[in-house]
């Protein structure tokens, strides 16, 4: 799996020792259409989990900011995450506070999407920003 640098947004990607795709962002997400690269890329991290038996860890801690075309794309990832039933952890970071309510708003949008059986989303609050 490639890392993937676009616009202001770099995420960069390795395999856990747990066998995840780990996924780290770093800078911004504030392109007006992150779908173009993100989807594509969202479903390669799939696609490699899938194929490895593993899960895809996405990792928002050291990331400044998203916008809500951003949210619109994580959503669509955790549809295609659980149609596949991939498992899928996001952490982010509480203490800041734009990340405390974008990942409030996500989990609140993504509950009903949640599947009765099979691998549900987990959203994971780091410790240490």
């Amino acid at each position: 799996m490639d890392d993937l640098s676009f616009e202001n947004l770099r995420i960069a990607a390795d395999r856990a020792e747990s066998g995840a795709v780990r996924l780290r962002w770093t800078g911004k997400s504030d392109s007006r259409d992150p779908g173009k690269a993100l989807g594509p890329y969202f479903a390669s991290a799939l696609d490699a989990a899938k194929a490895a038996g593993a899960h895809v860890e996405m990792h928002f801690e050291q990331l400044e900011y998203f916008n809500s075309s951003t949210i619109s794309a994580l959503i669509q990832l955790i549809n295609q995450a659980q149609a596949q039933s991939v498992g899928l952890v996001l952490h982010y970071a509480p203490k800041l506070r734009w990340q405390s309510l974008s990942f409030e708003a996500l989990k609140r949008a993504t509950q009903v999407f949640q599947p009765a059986s099979g691998t549900p989303v987990k959203f994971v609050e780091a410790e240490k920003t």
